[in-house]
């Protein structure tokens, strides 16, 4: 059975970092790009960053502003998005998904939840003082 599962997230306050995990079962995850969105409360799912399965390449949107990473464990099946300098604008639930097309444009990922294949459930990351 094909699964993405997310952690990691929780409550942190302004300034602060925290590191989500997608951890994949049922599939190799570098057979994928790796997306990473978000959906805040009242708002549309949106990417962030995205990490490419063929050469590694990571690639972001302009809504972090370069204050996120994304890095893979192959080993693990497990992909990462380091958040640092979080703020209560980046409140939302974070998924990764496997895509499969990646999008970019000018050195920037180019999101399209119609590229996504395989959808984790999400986890609640919460940036409050």
């Amino acid at each position: 059975q094909v699964q993405l599962v997310e952690s990691g997230g929780g409550l942190v306050q302004p300034g602060g970092s925290l590191r989500l995990s997608c951890a994949a079962s049922g599939f190799t995850l570098d057979y994928y790009a790796i997306g990473w969105f978000r959906q805040a409360p009242g708002k549309e799912r949106e990417g962030v960053s995205c990490i490419s399965n063929s050469d590694g390449r990571t690639y972001s949107t302009d809504s972090i502003k370069g204050r996120f990473t994304v890095s893979r464990d192959n080993f693990k099946n497990t992909v990462y998005l380091q958040m640092n300098n979080l703020n209560p604008e980046d409140t939302a639930v974070y998924y990764c998904a496997t895509l499969t097309v990646l999008s970019v444009g000018d050195g920037r990922w180019i999101p399209n939840e119609s590229e996504a294949k395989y959808w984790g459930q999400g986890t609640q990351v919460t940036v409050a003082s």
